[in-house]
């Protein structure tokens, strides 16, 4: 695909929850919020992140959409695990300078990433978040100016740095940038009279996963803690923390969240998805618990449970059984950073 800007979405021109409100509608007989009400009418796309089952193509890509005023969320097309996805990262324009939570995988889409910035204000980019420390959303770092600065929560700076210095590290790998702003669980930026809050609500995805709130807009931006319609990956998880993770932004006072993967729509469903995906964690725990409870190695639990609809979740092939030997592993006071194969 070649370079092209992707003109900023209105959320009018997205799907929004029969009976919900408008994001701009502050009439006192709305409907009760996604959260409150638990349901996703039919009027959302299909329970998948594939973007051409939403009826997308590779020429809408990259779509970015104005989620609060000088706020984008950034989605490109990610291919993974045998299928294809979404990856999305967060642009914040100040008069200051811009910040970005999340690049892209690799410098050639990161760049692109950069380029439409570049298209869209004459800020340079000045911060750049890592919200995730895994490579779908680190490894075209290389691609942002030298000049910016890298914020990471110490988990997450450590595991890059160690990857940085990895003497089994292809050599035609890209270079790993290691973050030097390390940040703590509440880190408030101020930048060009904005006010970014950099929060660790705790191990979920990955043990230094970071959120990004902005209190003018009520954005949260939630990365990979966040996965809009795929199988909880737990590959890196805690599990049980993870759920209680999403118990705390669910509580926060937010009008949009954000995913870091999966296809963008109105905020009254990306608001009643994060609870879907929530209780999908849940459900993984718990019936993962039980099954090793009644003796069933992970292999056969992965083959004797059913998790109802999140079974036609994306990535539920590559995801199932990794996750439910994540969750053996922290019953048998094994869990620790490494990766589950």
């Amino acid at each position: 695909m070649g370079r092209r800007l992707s003109l900023p979405v209105s959320w009018l021109a997205l799907p929004l929850l029969v009976g919900c409100a408008a994001p701009d509608d502050t009439s006192s007989d709305a409907a009760p919020n996604a959260a409150e009400s638990g349901a996703v009418d039919a009027t959302a796309g299909p329970a998948t992140s594939d973007p051409y089952a939403h009826g997308f193509t590779d020429a809408d890509y990259p779509r970015v959409i104005e989620v609060a005023e000088d706020v984008y969320a950034y989605e490109q097309i990610h291919p993974t695990g045998g299928e294809i996805i979404t990856t999305v990262s967060l642009i914040v324009i100040t008069p200051e300078g811009v910040l970005v939570a999340d690049g892209q995988e690799n410098p050639e889409e990161t760049q692109r990433l950069v380029d439409t910035i570049a298209d869209m204000t004459e800020q340079p980019i000045t911060h750049v978040v890592v919200a995730s420390d895994h490579g779908d959303h680190t490894g075209g770092n290389s691609a942002f100016p030298g000049g910016a600065r890298f914020f990471a929560h110490p988990t997450s700076a450590a595991i890059l740095e160690a990857s940085a210095v990895n003497p089994n590290r292809p050599e035609d790998a890209p270079p790993v940038v290691v973050p030097t702003e390390i940040v703590g669980d509440d880190t408030v930026l101020e930048l060009g009279g904005r006010e970014i809050r950099l929060l660790h609500l705790g191990r979920a995805h990955t043990g230094g996963d970071l959120v990004v709130y902005l209190p003018e807009g009520k954005v949260l931006f939630m990365s990979e803690t966040y996965l809009k319609h795929i199988f909880p990956a737990m590959r890196s998880a805690y599990p049980s923390e993870w759920v209680a993770m999403l118990d705390r932004a669910i509580e926060m006072d937010v009008d949009v969240y954000v995913p870091g993967h999966g296809v963008m729509e109105s905020p009254a469903i990306l608001e009643a998805e994060l609870v879907s995906f929530r209780d999908a964690v849940r459900a993984v725990v718990e019936e993962a618990t039980r099954l090793h409870g009644e003796g069933l190695s992970a292999e056969e639990a992965a083959e004797a449970v059913s998790f109802g609809a999140v079974e036609e979740w994306s990535l539920r092939d590559s995801q199932k059984l990794r996750a439910i030997r994540r969750v053996y592993l922290e019953l048998n006071g094994q869990l620790s950073g490494f990766l589950v194969p």
